[in-house]
This record gives structure tokens, C-alpha cells and sequence, in this order.
């Protein structure tokens, strides 16, 4: 991503509807899907951190964030904590490795996934969020640096050497109104990004956060049939 992105990504995440709300989905799913406790889990790509404190309530964590500058604020903000930061992932084990909206920003994913299943203990997780559908690939896109949104079809492939936990669409609710307002902004050439990942006003960023975790309970009943963005629990064979 452009360094300007991480930036705003730093200000904004506690507060921000998305981010908050997409924590506590994943925060389910583990809870849900992964019954071993005080597992060794690393937070592959972890940006702003936003998922790190609650991912230190099931194990210990490893962050790997390549970035120089949010590394940098990570090794800050945890120092003397009880997190490891580390510079590279060789030589090591983890019982779950997540992937929270990083894979599209990997140019060959297949590769990379290859390398962190030769990491996993036996019988550990792969935990992933990405965005869904190509239609919706925008301006935003490209300067957040992905390379794609994925779907099912694609993801399958990918992980296609692990067994399936979990897979489905999720940001349920919001998708048609957000949906809509990607594809007016791309018709238009409207670089929206700036708009979308600041926290709206307080009331807004409150109903857009209950409407997007109210999904962290539907998401462990049934697969959702779409929405913006795709969750997938693998396990490696």
C-alpha cells in the first residue's frame, strides 16, 4: 500500500466501523471453529494492528508486518509487551496464521500460501479475509495496491492442498448500498478512497459498525450468499 494509506489506516482503525467490526467476525470465527487452546498464532501483514490484542486472547502472537514505517510504530506501540515482532517467519510454527485482508496485495499468492502451509503445525489454520468480486475492482483498489478482489473459485484454488473450514461472503447487509456506490464512482472516475477509510460521523460509524458485526453471529449458523468482502478458515491436511 502507499505509504499514505498506513497512515491513515494508523489514525483511523480503533475507531473505524470496518475495521472494528470485521475484528469481532474473525474473533467468532476462531472462537467457533478453533477448540485448542493457548495456540502459537501469527498475524501475517498486520498493518495498523488492529487485530492483535484480540488475537492475544487465544495464544500467544507473532507479527510480521514487512512495511518499514508501520513496523516501525508497531514495535512502538507493543514494546515491552508480551508480542513478538519478527523480521522473517523461517524456522518457525504456528497453529494459525491470519491473513486479515492481505492476500490481495500478494502478487503470487499461490506461492505464498505454499510457504506458510510449510510453517503450520500439523492440523493448524489459515485464517483469511479479502475482498470479493471483480466487478467491483476500483480506484481504491488500486491505490490500496491490490492486485485483485477473488472469488470462491479463485480461493478454492488457491487453498486448494488444505481442507475447508469456512468459506463465505461477508459484509452482508451493507453490499448493495456500497456495491452501488463503487460502480456510480468507478462510471464517474471518483477517487472516494480518502471518504471511505476516515470514521464517519460518530452516529454513522455506530450504525454502520452494528449493521456489519451483527454478520459475527449469521456467519457461524451459514455460508452468507455474497456481500463485499470473503472469509476462509483452511486447514492444512
Amino acid at each position: 500500500m502507499r505509504q499514505e494509506v498506513y497512515k491513515r489506516h494508523i489514525k483511523n482503525y480503533s475507531e473505524h466501523w470496518w475495521f472494528q467490526a470485521r475484528k469481532k467476525i474473525i474473533q467468532s470465527i476462531i472462537k467457533k471453529k478453533i477448540r485448542k487452546k493457548s495456540i502459537k498464532i501469527l498475524d501475517f501483514g498486520s498493518g495498523s494492528g488492529v487485530n492483535i490484542n484480540m488475537l492475544s486472547t487465544f495464544g500467544q502472537v507473532s507479527i510480521y508486518e514487512p512495511n518499514k514505517s508501520t513496523k516501525s510504530f508497531l514495535r512502538e506501540k507493543y514494546k515491552g509487551k508480551r508480542f513478538k515482532i519478527i523480521n522473517n517467519f523461517k524456522n518457525k510454527k504456528y497453529d494459525l496464521i491470519v491473513l486479515a485482508d492481505v492476500l490481495e496485495h500478494i502478487k503470487d499468492d499461490h506461492a505464498t500460501v505454499r510457504k506458510l502451509n510449510k510453517i503450520l503445525n500439523n492440523k493448524g489454520f489459515i485464517l483469511i479475509t479479502v475482498p470479493a468480486y471483480k466487478v467491483l475492482f476500483s480506484q481504491k483498489d488500486k491505490i490500496l495496491k491490490h492486485f485483485r478482489r477473488y472469488s470462491k473459485n479463485e480461493i478454492q484454488k488457491v487453498f486448494n492442498k488444505f481442507n475447508i473450514i469456512k468459506l463465505t461472503y461477508f459484509n452482508f447487509f451493507l453490499f448493495l448500498p456500497i456495491s452501488t456506490i463503487i460502480i456510480l464512482m468507478k462510471i464517474f472516475n471518483i477517487n472516494f478512497i480518502d471518504k471511505v477509510e476516515k470514521s464517519p460521523v460518530k452516529i454513522i460509524n455506530h450504525i454502520l459498525y452494528f449493521i456489519f458485526v451483527s454478520e459475527s453471529r449469521l456467519i457461524n449458523l451459514f455460508n452468507l450468499p455474497f456481500g463485499l468482502s470473503m472469509l476462509g478458515l483452511f486447514q492444512k491436511k
